[in-house]
């Protein structure tokens, strides 16, 4: 389970639309983000990059450092 927690989440939704396999999702009762697929978390980062309260924490033990194309 990679994306361990998410805490003070603000409701944006650019998580979720930053994540490619849709782990994330906007609770409609809350309307913060939550851990739907932890299993499908491929660990990219593009959901804490694009996080702007940094609210998303990755596991410790499951991180790698974030892999930037340029090209």
């Amino acid at each position: 389970m990679p994306v361990s927690q998410i805490r003070g989440c603000i409701g944006c939704g650019n998580c979720v639309k930053a994540c490619p396999p849709d782990v994330l999702r906007l609770d409609n009762a809350t309307g913060k983000a939550f851990i739907a697929y932890p299993e499908d978390c491929q660990i990219c980062h593009l959901c804490r990059l694009s996080c702007p309260v940094d609210a998303i924490e990755l596991t410790p033990d499951q991180h790698v450092p974030p892999i930037v194309s340029w090209g």
